[in-house]
């Protein structure tokens, strides 16, 4: 269940961008041990999966996660609407309908940033979803698509959707090419636009606006956070540098300083045991640790020990523990 907590107060200032196959229970764990405040997200999933799938392996988490937002994929409202109801068991603490997503997959289920062509639909799937949700529903889109024009495109969006009750909004501030772009290039290619994100916020007063995209550091973050934004969300860099965006991250509530590396290491082993005793694999849970000490000496070590061994037959705390001293020894090094 959903605990009462003043820390999630504002907690959109900073979050982690939901990412398939990356943002799994594991991740989001790990990420919390490294800042209280910000909101984390779950990998997108679609809401036929919840309503017909293994709702446990799908939705379930720990406590220790909140704030905790689910994504939804989806273009059906009474299938959304059906998906919200499954997951209000959960307790998350924010429902996110994804507008955003340019993979071909996704198209091809009508979801995702495909969904910025039809506001009318989208607005539908909203008003459906918050006639249950018992936390808010937010929506993580899109500047545009394709030949859209975005100063034309996204107000009219905001608009519509807002209407229809959402009072949140996440901006990727790119378009996405629906057609010759992968969803790498997707992520890189289309120029940013965070004027034009700015300029939302500032016609839309009341609404939360959020912004995302080629946002890799916490001095990003900040600016973003004085130029009258409301959010600011990382995905990558968070992911793959987390001791260099999250640990630190709190500041930006005012908290004061991060947590150290080594400590999260050690904060994870309980966790990581438990996994493990319960038949887990010890790479489902440190390959998301890869990143921890980028940029530090020993990083390199890190890195390739928990590749090369963790995911053989049996392989333990006492990897990590190898992992951990190729940092260790280098940080002695460098003291010395």
């Amino acid at each position: 269940m959903k605990p009462a907590n003043a820390l999630f107060s504002g907690a959109h200032r900073l979050s982690v961008a939901p990412m398939m196959d990356w943002t799994d229970r594991h991740c989001r764990y790990f990420h919390r041990l490294m800042t209280r405040r910000a909101m984390l997200y779950t990998e997108m999933v679609t809401a036929p999966a919840v309503i017909h799938g293994p709702r446990e392996r799908l939705l379930g988490y720990g406590d220790a996660e909140h704030p905790v937002a689910l994504q939804l994929g989806g273009s059906d409202p009474a299938e959304l609407r059906a998906a919200v109801r499954a997951a209000l068991p959960y307790g998350y603490d924010e429902i996110n309908l994804n507008v955003g997503c340019p993979s071909d997959r996704v198209q091809s289920g009508c979801f995702g940033a495909v969904l910025m062509e039809r506001p009318a639909l989208v607005a539908e799937c909203v008003a459906a979803m918050i006639e249950v949700a018992d936390v808010p529903v937010t929506v993580k889109c899109r500047i545009g698509v394709d030949d859209q024009n975005p100063e034309e495109v996204l107000p009219d969006f905001l608009h519509r959707v807002s209407v229809a009750g959402v009072r949140h909004f996440v901006i990727h501030a790119r378009k996405a090419w629906l057609q010759g772009l992968s969803p790498k290039e997707n992520r890189e290619i289309p120029p940013l636009d965070y004027d034009l994100v700015r300029r939302m916020k500032a016609e839309f007063p009341h609404l939360t606006i959020c912004i995302n995209g080629g946002i890799t550091t916490l001095d990003q973050a900040r600016a973003l956070l004085e130029a009258g934004l409301d959010g600011v969300m990382i995905g990558r860099a968070a992911y793959h540098e987390p001791g260099s965006v999250l640990i630190g991250a709190d500041a930006l509530w005012g908290d004061g300083a991060g947590r150290d590396a080594f400590a999260v290491v050690e904060e994870m082993k309980p966790y990581i045991a438990a996994h493990l005793a319960g038949g887990g694999r010890l790479h489902q849970i440190t390959r998301h640790m890869l990143g921890l000490f980028h940029g530090r000496p020993g990083a390199r070590g890190w890195r390739r020990v928990l590749s090369e061994g963790a995911s053989r037959e049996g392989a333990g705390l006492a990897l990590l523990d190898a992992a951990l001293a190729e940092v260790a020894g280098q940080a002695a090094l460098a003291g010395g």
